[in-house]
């Protein structure tokens, strides 16, 4: 068969690699995970070999409280076993961070996938309240692979000066910085992609902010 379709055929990796097979696919080789990994909910869309599936939740029950409160957090599932699984969500682009001994926060919704060396827990943004939406993200920490997902080309910006962003254009950033909450002074102003935002997260200090191309995937109106 010739096809240019062949053009896409499946990458090899390391064993216990996290590894793009292009720039919307993740492939895990379960070999050297140390038998398991976690991924969000619903993203495998192939697999090859022994593999298992198995529901985790919010990750136990303190981070299911927080989830329950905040709104944040993510739904998870175990995969174990022997064999190669494929990762994608929405058609979004996928990256892959190798965190050495650091910790970064990420935004909840765009977390595909990590490895199980890595601790996370829900935290609170500085300077969020309840009237600010709350804005509450997830830390990860320790040495290891973590998928994330953009939906829209991101812009990995330097924060060397006071930075404001969109709330939900942020993808992840620094825990070394320290961030804020802005008001915009009137509430009917449009600033951003969205009309009428109040709010946005503002960081200040040494470090990165990603940045998404949007503010998420619409929301499907109902006809």
């Amino acid at each position: 068969m010739r096809s240019t379709l062949m053009h896409h055929v499946e990458q090899p990796g390391e064993p216990g690699s996290f590894q793009l097979q292009n720039d919307r696919m993740l492939k895990v080789d379960l070999a050297g995970t140390g038998g398991f990994f976690y991924a969000r909910q619903g993203s495998m869309v192939a697999y090859q070999g022994d593999v298992d599936f198995a529901y985790q939740g919010a990750g136990g029950v303190a981070k299911m409280f927080k989830k329950a409160f905040t709104g944040e957090g993510m739904s998870l599932m175990k995969v174990s076993g022997s064999g190669d699984v494929f990762l994608a969500q929405d058609a979004d682009q996928v990256f892959v961070l190798h965190l050495e001994g650091e910790s970064v926060t990420v935004n909840g919704a765009n977390v595909l996938a990590f490895e199980s060396t890595l601790t996370w827990d829900i935290n609170r943004v500085e300077g969020a309240s309840m009237l600010s939406g709350g804005l509450f993200n997830t830390t990860f920490t320790g040495t290891g692979a973590l998928a994330v997902t953009a939906y829209g080309t991101p812009v990995v910006l330097d924060v060397d000066e006071p930075t404001y962003v969109d709330m939900q254009a942020a993808v992840l950033w620094s825990t070394s910085l320290t961030s804020t909450i802005r008001k915009t002074a009137k509430l009917s102003a449009a600033i951003g992609r969205g009309s009428g935002e109040a709010y946005q997260l503002g960081l200040t200090g040494r470090g990165i902010v990603v940045v998404q191309a949007s503010e998420g995937h619409p929301v499907p109106t109902s006809s």
